[in-house]
């Protein structure tokens, strides 16, 4: 079909064209299908199919429920703000057909050494499945990340010359505990795994244990940060591979050695931040390995480490609209699970702004109130106040969106009610 694309390309998004979705068709493991004709029957699908639909899972015919877990049509939503106009066959569309891997995370142990010094994971993998579209964010910072990403294998692919251009694959996401830094990492690394399958057979996650990594011994964890980084090497190695190395709190091995000064004979952990430096200086010649890096205290981290960052992003708190949205999310897989009777329906902000008020939509302008009331609260709290809204409030199988969301403004009450509390005992 004309317009389609069957490869990803390194295009920025923002020299894009405008109207183009990204579709993944994700097979079942046992399904016989090649990724050509599941590619085929995809198109096929789209074609009578309402563009609104965001994920399809529900297939008309037998050997499409057997072979297609299900099909997802990414941006959709923000493409028909743009043009409400547009159909399937306005837009041009990039396809991804992939399996999940459903292994889950195996641990890497240094050998001579009782300790496990990362968990490992084959990607795209069930774990991270919906994680990249459930992390929502009051700037683009997602889209700014896979541009980063595919311009560094850009670049690489082209031969640029790194002493003349210089990147070093390193990204740094700071700021707040629960605001989803090492979440955004490993979705980032499972859409790239995603996005890149026709240039990669499949990715490779190591996310190092930095705790483990210091040894009780003096001068040991320097030589543990060697040992670890040779293994990731072995996983270089492998051109069909695309690597990710996840280094959460990265603080822990990168601590300021300025810190670390005070006698003749270096520090265990100076000798630490030296044997990270000089691994990352090492392995960013490879096309095929990208370094994430989160934490939360920036002051403590290794002036030498931060330069060495090409994106140095600040993940705060969200803002009211952000959380509305996370809000949104959390009351739609109540509303999908029948836990909450789908009755009613919450509308997003920006439809607020266009559409006439009704009884319905009033909901939504108490949802927003919540919201209101709910900045300060960190990502990883809000997605936990639904359950404990439920589980506090209202204790029965099933209910219907107006009795829930008083349910979940008390939850929210308490929670800074039990954080005022905290803060006296402390």
């Amino acid at each position: 079909m004309a317009g389609d694309s069957e490869i990803f390309e390194y295009v920025p998004e923002e020299v894009k064209v405008q109207s183009t979705l990204h579709v993944e068709i994700i097979l079942k493991p046992n399904s016989t299908w090649t990724d050509e004709y599941a590619l085929e029957q995809a198109k096929r699908i789209l074609n009578v199919t309402d563009i609104t639909k965001v994920i399809i899972t529900d297939f008309g015919r037998d050997e499409e429920r057997e072979n297609i877990e299900s099909i997802s049509v990414c941006d959709a939503n923000e493409l028909l703000w743009e043009n409400k106009e547009c159909t399937m066959h306005d837009v041009h569309k990039c396809y991804y057909v992939y399996r999940l891997n459903s292994d889950g995370p195996q641990n890497e142990d240094l050998e001579s050494e009782e300790l496990s010094a990362a968990d490992h994971w084959i990607l795209p993998c069930t774990d991270f499945h919906g994680l990249w579209e459930s992390l929502i964010y009051d700037t683009d910072i997602k889209a700014q990340l896979l541009n980063f990403v595919t311009t560094t294998l850009l670049f690489s692919e082209k031969n640029v010359n790194p002493n003349v251009i210089t990147w070093n694959r390193v990204v740094l996401l700071h700021g707040p505990p629960g605001t989803g830094k090492t979440s955004l990492c490993k979705a980032l690394a499972q859409k790239i795994t995603i996005r890149l399958n026709k240039k990669y057979s499949y990715g490779q996650l190591i996310e190092i244990n930095s705790h483990s990594l210091f040894s009780k011994w003096f001068s040991e964890s320097g030589k543990l940060v060697m040992k670890m980084f040779t293994k990731i090497q072995e996983l270089i190695d492998d051109p069909e591979a695309l690597v990710f190395v996840l280094i959460d709190e990265v603080e822990s091995l990168a601590h300021a050695r300025k810190a670390s000064f005070g006698g003749t004979e270096p520090s265990d952990a100076i000798r630490v931040v030296n044997a990270l430096l000089s691994q990352i200086d090492r392995i960013r010649r490879y096309s095929n390995v990208i370094i994430l890096t989160t934490s939360n205290v920036t002051e403590a981290i290794d002036l030498a480490f931060v330069d060495r960052a090409d994106i140095k992003q600040y993940i705060g708190l969200p803002s009211m609209p952000a959380i509305y949205q996370i809000y949104k999310s959390c009351i739609e897989e109540l509303q999908r699970t029948g836990i909450l009777y789908p009755d009613e329906t919450i509308t997003s902000l920006r439809s607020q702004n266009y559409e006439n008020m009704s009884d319905m939509v009033s909901l939504s302008n108490v949802l927003q109130q919540v919201a209101r009331k709910s900045v300060g609260l960190s990502g990883r709290t809000l997605r936990k106040l639904p359950f404990l809204a439920y589980a506090l409030h209202i204790q029965r199988g099933v209910t219907t969106l107006r009795c829930f969301l008083p349910a979940l403004s008390k939850a929210v009450d308490k929670q800074f009610k039990d954080r005022e509390d905290l803060s006296k005992d402390l």
